[in-house]
């Protein structure tokens, strides 16, 4: 088989419908738009959300909750994962990120947290540590500073 001979499926393209080319072909005159009224006319319609003058449902509904502008957001890495660094390195959130074990770093930076268990004895430097965490690194034989 060529490039020139490819074609689709058989029944997998439809020719589209023209609308409004005479009486016979079924969608002639109003062309499948009804009679009178806003949506038979060209670019009429109503917007999204329109409940023909009713209140519509969004604003009968009552406002919920608050977006905290303070709030800190961390990029959160168990001690698990920093085993997978050799003895005496030092580990920071440039390196966890083009070592592929992050893959991004939020704004507030990395907060280390105290899942699983540490083996090698790694210098972390993070925005912040879980108390679990910090002791976890320090058993190992590592230091845990914040940045």
């Amino acid at each position: 088989m060529k490039l020139h001979e490819l074609k689709p499926a058989e029944g997998a393209v439809k020719s589209r419908k023209r609308l409004g080319r005479g009486t016979a072909t079924g969608q002639g005159k109003t062309a499948g738009r009804g009679q009178k009224g806003q949506k038979s006319r060209s670019g009429g319609g109503v917007r999204v959300g329109f409940e023909g003058g009713q209140m519509p449902l969004a604003r009968r509904l009552p406002k919920r909750g608050f977006k905290n502008p303070f709030r800190k957001i961390y990029t959160e890495v168990n001690v698990e994962l920093l085993n997978r660094f050799e003895n005496g390195t030092e580990v920071t959130a440039e390196l966890l990120k083009s070592t592929g074990a992050i893959s991004k770093i939020e704004k507030d930076g990395v907060k280390i947290l105290g899942e699983g268990t540490l083996e090698k004895a790694v210098t972390v430097k993070a925005a912040k540590f879980t108390a679990s965490a910090q002791e976890k690194i320090e058993k190992a034989g590592g230091k845990a500073e914040l940045v």
